[in-house]
């Protein structure tokens, strides 16, 4: 009488089905050599992000409150501080400041206020 097989159900052919083979075909033996990898597509490191621009200076307009004069328009901030050197008051000045994002100018706010008249040239 001849030796039994074990017989398993092949699925790696390659093709339209699968098929018995004796076990000893399919189990593989450690190869003597490491099975090489293939490396993959290589990652590209994210791009930097973009330096912001350089911000430009800050540019003030000064309005007298009662006579609506112009006192200092589209200057710089030492133009604007001798410009409240010669006003009376805090109270008597609205203060503006440029923002370019909006494009518009933007009144002061009370503690801003303060801390130009505080620095103000006399």
């Amino acid at each position: 009488m001849s030796e039994r097989r074990i017989w398993v159900l092949d699925t790696e052919t390659k093709g339209t089905g699968a098929e018995m083979v004796p076990l000893e075909k399919v189990l593989r033996k450690p190869s003597a050599e490491p099975r090489r990898r293939i490396p993959g597509p290589r990652r590209r490191a994210p791009a930097p992000p973009p330096e912001p621009a350089p911000r430009r200076p800050r540019r003030f307009r000064a309005i007298d409150v009662v006579t609506r004069e112009v006192l200092a328009d589209d200057a710089d901030a030492q133009t604007m501080l001798e410009a409240l050197g010669r006003v009376r008051s805090s109270v008597d000045v609205s203060l503006y400041v440029w923002e370019p994002d909006p494009g518009e100018w933007r009144l002061l706010s009370l503690a801003e206020q303060r801390e130009a008249w505080r620095r103000r040239r006399s």
